[in-house]
């Protein structure tokens, strides 16, 4: 399907073809998102504030470190944040699941885990996010839900949308789903209340910078090196996610060579993936070295990476939600 992720953004005139397709969507989306405005589709509302983070395209855009980097400023601000999230490549037996720093990402996925790891805040998984987050209330007592993904999901009622968007591929050619890579048309940004660009440049919107960290070994986590120690040999690097291009463009952009190996996002990665019959170092992100530690190597390393925002966004989502708070 990558030609057809592909012509999103570039000019092929499939995209024609696949319009009529595209309105159907588009019309089916505005009726069902209409029907949960009038209350024809039941709606769960939390008796603590939702903050959703999102996004309007398929594919990655940086939503993840956007969660962990809100869930800091929450913490921070003296709030008992929850996050929840679908779990999205986890195949738990039951739900709600409860998500742990140590929890298998085959049961509950990738990106939770790492959410854990880097928060610690209480978070669980659930097809229906609003099991998820009765579960957080009643056995943590958080005070505002963060949903990880969700921006579609209207069944769950929310105070506060944060849309993520890719800086460098903004929305393609516009078009919604299956002719380009848009969820819902654009003017759905009207409604949000907030705007993160993922890279990019704009002084007049919240920008969102990703900060590369040290090097850390993916089989020894005290193991870790800069990134320049990796230049002047051949680098297999892998990325099983959403924009693996922004990747591998960062590691090129630094100085090194690489050998780039597309995965498909949250591939779940075994052993003989990773088997490129030599010994140079394998560098991946943190999202794919979760799925490979139980099988990794000494050759096997990962860059973390953490986001700051500006523009005092987190002091403006703050503001709304103190407000939110004394109102209710």
């Amino acid at each position: 399907m990558k030609w057809l992720t592909d012509s999103w953004y570039e000019n092929r005139a499939i995209r024609f073809i696949l319009l009529p397709i595209s309105m159907l969507y588009q019309l089916i989306i505005a009726i069902r998102r209409h029907a949960y405005r009038l209350k024809i589709f039941k709606q769960y509302r939390p008796n603590v504030p939702v903050i959703i983070i999102g996004n309007i395209t398929v594919g990655g855009t940086g939503k993840t470190p956007a969660v962990i980097w809100l869930a800091t400023q929450l913490k921070q601000a003296g709030y008992n944040p929850g996050i929840i999230s679908r779990g999205y490549g986890g195949q738990a037996e039951q739900y709600p699941q409860a998500v742990k720093p140590n929890s298998d990402p085959k049961i509950v996925g990738d990106e939770p885990v790492i959410i854990s790891q880097q928060t610690g805040c209480p978070m669980a998984v659930s097809p229906k996010r609003s099991e998820a987050a009765e579960y957080l209330i009643d056995n943590h007592h958080c005070d505002v839900i963060i949903s990880d993904d969700g921006l579609q999901h209207y069944a769950l009622a929310r105070d506060i949308e944060v849309v993520v968007v890719d800086g460098i591929r903004l929305f393609g050619n516009r078009y919604c789903l299956p002719a380009g890579p848009l969820r819902e048309p654009i003017i759905r940004l009207r409604d949000v209340d907030f705007v993160i660009l993922n890279g990019g440049n704009s002084a007049s919107q919240y920008i969102m910078t990703l900060t590369p960290g040290q090097v850390i070994n993916v089989a020894d986590g005290a193991v870790q090196k800069p990134l320049d120690a990796f230049k002047g040999q051949t680098i297999h690097t892998i990325a099983g996610i959403g924009h693996p291009e922004r990747f591998f463009n960062y590691l090129s952009d630094a100085g090194l060579t690489i050998e780039p190996h597309h995965f498909a996002d949250h591939h779940r990665f075994k052993a003989i993936d990773l088997h490129f019959g030599d010994d140079h170092p394998i560098l991946m992100t943190e999202k794919d070295a979760i799925k490979c530690r139980a099988f990794a190597t000494d050759n096997m390393w990962y860059i973390p990476v953490k986001a700051s925002v500006n523009n005092d966004l987190g002091q403006h989502i703050l503001t709304k939600l103190a407000g939110i708070t004394n109102h209710g």
